[in-house]
């Protein structure tokens, strides 16, 4: 009997044994991060992982520099992420925030992946709100930060539609979430809003004879939501990818975009990361417009033009521009393929200051517009086929107070002339 018994519990133990084992899986990563030539102060770092399939979701992760934790995240590779080839893993990233690195210096930080429950921890998160056929919020710590207004069309009314005609993001202070410092429908110029990416003058299908406007869709054409790929949160950023079709004036899907949008809460600010894909359904299709109704651009809130036009200003690569004087291509032929410009405006006895980055990668000519009404962004022209989608990558800096030319020359640095990373 005592034999019975003691075999018993062998059993149990080796079950007890194995289930444990099972659920504690880790793996552990030594990561190498270089300065390069920038001074790096609170720079958003993406470390492409291959984990296997058991960690590549969910898992958390604890991550030390010096001995210290630092908050930490594992996401799917970003849209336009070129992951390594995983084999029978799966491809990932680790997010995190360095806090300091001088230029020429060298970082080395050690990470632990496990999908054991409460691993790491954030007293401060992300989070996803949805209010289900509207729209929904990012929070950060339960205070807003974007809000994507992605309502199916409705054709009830005139105003309906224009209400629903093209999804786009909201943007919140950085400090609150109180203020909400982006237009929606109606007020001065009703076809703006938020942050938005569109083309007014599109052609397609043979001899390029189908038009179609994105920016105004007033004939009919209309860009719709389709859904999510995939929702993240955690203590560095809020991610979705959006799937959004492109209609013509016949209600005919001439194009699909997969929409990213990344948020991170840093000191100081909200640093919000853009990037989409756009393929072709028909052949060819010519991506044209001007400088105030196309590409990537930014529309602040009706308070400006209503109450503050007056005080609003542009800083760009050579300095202060003054409240009153602004630049717009083809007025001003050099102002094309600005690595970056800033909008500065009062909202609410409160100055803000949005600083829009461009890269490199991004398609030149680009065209900028600037408006003391709180909208400037850029476009270019572009032709995709079903073989040759385009690609985007923007970055949007929001803060209170202003900023210099160095500070936003900065956040560029960061974006086109990333750390260098390696992983073992």
């Amino acid at each position: 009997m005592l034999k019975t018994i003691l075999a018993s519990l062998a059993i149990l133990g080796s079950i007890a044994l194995s289930t444990t084992s099972a659920v504690a899986e880790s793996k552990q990563f030594t990561i190498t991060v270089k300065a390069g030539k920038h001074d790096r102060q609170n720079t958003p770092v993406k470390v492409p992982l291959t984990l296997p399939a058991s960690l590549a979701k969910g898992a958390s992760v604890k991550l030390t520099l010096n001995d210290q934790t630092i908050p930490a995240q594992i996401t799917q590779p970003s849209l336009l992420a070129k992951p390594a080839a995983a084999g029978d893993d799966a491809a990932a990233e680790l997010v995190f925030i360095l806090p300091k690195l001088s230029a020429g210096e060298t970082a080395t930080l050690k990470a632990t992946v496990s999908d054991e429950a409460g691993a790491a921890s954030a007293a401060k998160t992300f989070s996803w709100n949805d209010t289900a056929g509207k729209h929904t919020d990012l929070t950060y710590d339960g205070r807003p930060v974007l809000r994507y207004m992605y309502a199916a069309l409705d054709e009830s009314s005139k105003d309906a539609r224009h209400a629903t005609m093209k999804p786009y993001h909201h943007v919140f202070d950085p400090a609150t979430g109180k203020t909400l410092l982006t237009k929606g429908p109606g007020g001065l110029f009703p076809h703006h809003r938020g942050l938005f990416f569109g083309f007014n003058r599109i052609s397609y299908g043979e001899g390029g004879k189908q038009k179609a406007d994105t920016w105004h869709c007033n004939n009919g054409e209309f860009t719709g939501h389709q859904g999510f790929t995939s929702q993240e949160a955690g203590p560095v950023l809020g991610r979705h990818l959006a799937n959004i079709n492109w209609f013509g004036q016949k209600a005919d899907l001439f194009a699909t975009e997969q929409r990213e949008m990344t948020a991170y809460s840093l000191p100081g600010g909200t640093l919000i990361e853009f990037a989409s894909r756009l393929k072709s359904e028909v052949g060819p299709v010519k991506l044209d417009g001007d400088p105030q109704h196309a590409g990537f651009q930014f529309r602040a809130t009706q308070e400006v033009p209503d109450k503050t036009k007056d005080q609003t200003y542009y800083l760009r690569p050579d300095g202060k521009g003054e409240p009153g004087k602004f630049r717009n291509w083809p007025g001003d032929k050099g102002h094309v393929d600005l690595p970056w410009n800033a909008l500065s405006i009062v909202v609410g006895d409160q100055r803000y200051t949005v600083a829009m980055l461009d890269r490199p990668q991004n398609p030149k000519e680009a065209r900028f517009s600037e408006r003391d009404y709180g909208r400037f962004g850029s476009y270019f022209e572009y032709e995709l086929d079903e073989n040759k989608p385009l690609e985007l990558n923007y970055r949007v800096w929001v803060q209170e107070g202003e900023m210099d030319v160095a500070g936003v020359q900065r956040l560029a640095d960061d974006f086109v002339e990333p750390v260098e990373v390696t992983v073992q």
